[in-house]
């Protein structure tokens, strides 16, 4: 699955000394250029219609959102375009006519484009806003606390934030089945023991990214107290890194993404971080104050459309994209009309 953030593969959790200084200064010009005219994932990132004939299924009955006239936004990476379409799709199931402004490029751009009023939503990441957008170096371990302190924090942003979903794109290190079966590995806190009782058992696929990262290699080798010699890590584009560890060579495991379709295709198993080193990464609509206030109407129709996303629909919809080569905009109308939400 791509990221979160800069680019395909990318992550919205750039360097926060560095975005934090540079965020108000680039915001403008992210935006003016995310704004051009390029093609972007399945719409025109400048902007254009989304004409679908859809219907009220269990959201939108009535229409409440008529007469509004609601631009979505996304950044460029498969999990966020789907899920702007799918927020689109119920905006215009529930009357609304809409603009796809999907697929901005970078983060800030994207964040910029719906608190500046270009765009009116998007779904963003609790963890991205709290360590990339508000600066905070250290993420809360709570999932729910940290939603609660970002939706205070974003909300002197000009931006609101509706009841997150359990859909977490955070961290994790993931093993093929021989090698979990080989090792017994579970946890993080078992590859640490495995690096010190057998050092040469553990070869770690990662992106550069995530070498260079805080909250990357040095805080999680140092968190689990792990020993990896810096021989046996191997740097990589982070997709080629799931191809990787499924062979089991050159790494036995590899850094990767929870909610990314190549897990269960390529049928990886996830290490659970029992010491909660990884931040939350936990998905919610993001909304212009100015636009909710306008259109409350907005919180009831996404509510339970939120609700239902977690870790295993967003695995399966990405999958669809990024291994199964559909469009992001039919993964998302398709997804809805199977739970009922709308209706073709």
């Amino acid at each position: 699955m791509v990221r979160r953030g800069a680019a395909r593969v990318g992550t919205a959790r750039t360097r926060t000394a560095r975005i934090r200084t540079a965020a108000k200064a680039a915001g403008a010009a992210a935006l003016s250029l995310a704004l051009a005219g390029t093609l972007g994932g399945c719409g025109l990132v400048s902007g254009s219609p989304m004409t679908d004939d859809v219907h009220p299924g269990s959201v939108g009955a009535g229409k409440p959102l008529k007469g509004a006239e609601l631009t979505v936004t996304s950044k460029e990476f498969t999990e966020s375009i789907v899920l702007g379409q799918l927020m689109g799709l119920v905006f215009r199931a529930a009357g609304a006519d809409v603009v796809d402004r999907t697929s901005i490029q970078g983060s800030v751009g994207a964040r910029e484009a719906v608190r500046t009023g270009a765009a009116d939503a998007m779904y963003e990441y609790t963890g991205t806003s709290w360590i990339t957008y508000l600066g905070h170096a250290k993420p809360i371990a709570d999932s729910r606390k940290q939603y609660e302190a970002v939706r205070k924090e974003d909300a002197g942003q000009g931006l609101s934030w509706l009841p997150p979903s359990t859909l977490n794109n955070t961290y994790a290190i993931a093993v093929n089945d021989r090698t979990q079966k080989k090792y017994g590995l579970k946890t993080l806190s078992d590859v640490a023991e495995l690096s010190k009782k057998d050092p040469k058992a553990v070869t770690l696929c990662l992106d550069n990214e995530f070498a260079s990262r805080d909250d990357g290699l040095n805080g999680m080798t140092k968190a689990y107290g792990m020993r990896i010699p810096a021989s046996q890590v191997q740097k990589m584009s982070s997709g080629v890194v799931y191809t990787q560890v499924a062979k089991g060579a050159p790494c036995s495991m590899g850094i990767v993404y929870t909610t990314d379709g190549r897990i269960p295709a390529m049928k990886l198993n996830v290490l659970t971080d029992d010491r909660h080193f990884f931040p939350n990464y936990d998905a919610a609509p993001e909304i212009n104050s100015a636009t909710l206030k306008k259109h409350p109407q907005i919180a009831k129709v996404l509510n339970p459309v939120t609700e239902a996303l977690d870790n295993h629909e967003a695995q399966k919809m990405n999958a669809k994209v990024d291994v199964d080569g559909q469009d992001p905009h039919q993964v998302a109308k398709d997804w809805l009309v199977e739970k009922g939400f709308i209706k073709p």
